[in-house]
């Protein structure tokens, strides 16, 4: 007891002594805490808010994507990173290619034909092998990730089975995973309820999920078919749908989808060509593209997906885009780009 007094008394001297030191040197000391004369640091200079802006009314504008505006924050900002908020648009790259045909044309190597690609790409679609093997990781758009597979070309490709887990999508950063989903294929419940379990899964951690559209070797690709399919992966919960662009109805198949719809390249087409087709999707309702082999296959790769991002984001009539690509292409073969 006489040992508790006895530290009671040294801090009480040493509080006085604190007081002491500070009235003579004329601060305020920032050590104690004590009841009394101190000053506690964090309160110095604060004053009485008053700056409420009382008639200016709270704002809380909707999310700019359509059928958006419910979900979550997360799975808003990660769409953000996918789609432009200036224009509501996206320039994907395409390059997943390779989880079931192997190392096809213009992705032989990641390193050489698609990296220089990456600062003209709002997002890169590809696989978590390639991402951690070949993407740089200061890459700072998004990154949706192939989140399905199992057969290659040599099989039915419609026999899908989810092919990694959300958790390892969260330790990548990704804005989104990718799922295809086979609409009349032999194994068409088994691929959507792969979407679905990664909608749950998604709407759990705030990842979106991309449901892409395959299309059958014997089925008839035409609006009532994309229509079926675009519509039954928006029912089902998906927050972007992918799909191919078709010359009779593609707004019909806009128009009824609720989720935006984003077109997918498909096969290699001439320079032009590519950019008519981008063009009409864009004007017909898509909120953008998924481009891949119309970009790396091209002549001029890097002329090319930047002749596309005119198209998507400033509406770029294709004629012109394709002077815009061709200039380009010389340009940098004079540099020897």
């Amino acid at each position: 007891m006489q040992n508790f007094y006895l530290w009671f008394a040294v801090i009480g001297s040493l509080s006085e002594y604190l007081n002491r030191r500070a009235a003579l040197h004329g601060i305020a000391d920032t050590t104690a805490t004590k009841k009394g004369n101190l000053t506690m640091a964090d309160l110095d200079g604060t004053n009485e808010a008053k700056n409420f802006h009382l008639s200016i009314q709270p704002e809380n504008k909707p999310f700019f994507l359509k059928g958006s505006n419910a979900l979550g924050w997360g799975i808003q900002n990660r769409l953000a990173r996918i789609f432009s908020p200036a224009s509501a648009r996206t320039v994907m790259l395409a390059i997943d290619h390779g989880y079931f045909q192997g190392p096809t044309t213009g992705l032989e190597r990641i390193d050489i034909n698609i990296l220089p690609l990456l600062p003209y790409a709002d997002a890169l679609m590809l696989t978590r092998g390639i991402l951690r093997t070949t993407i740089p990781s200061s890459f700072g758009n998004g990154i949706v990730l192939r989140a399905s597979g199992g057969p290659s070309v040599l099989k039915e490709l419609s026999n899908e089975q989810i092919a990694m887990d959300m958790e390892d999508a969260i330790r990548l950063n990704t804005a989104a995973v990718a799922v295809q989903v086979y609409i009349g294929g032999e194994y068409e419940t088994q691929t959507v309820h792969n979407m679905t379990r990664l909608v749950d899964s998604g709407n759990r951690y705030g990842v979106p999920v991309l449901g892409v559209t395959a299309v059958g070797r014997d089925m008839v690709r035409d609006a009532r078919y994309i229509r079926l399919a675009c519509r039954i992966c928006a029912e089902l919960g998906a927050h972007i749908v992918k799909t191919y662009y078709i010359p009779e109805g593609f707004e019909t198949v806009t128009a009824s989808c609720p989720v935006p719809i984003v077109m997918a390249g498909g096969k290699k087409l001439p320079e032009l060509d590519a950019l008519v087709m981008a063009y009409k999707a864009v004007e017909e309702g898509a909120a953008g593209v998924d481009m891949g082999r119309n970009i790396f296959q091209s002549e001029a790769p890097v002329a090319m997906i930047q002749a596309v991002r005119h198209v998507v984001h400033e509406r770029m009539k294709p004629e012109h885009a394709y002077e815009l690509y061709q200039t380009l292409k010389n340009e940098n073969r004079q540099r020897g780009a």
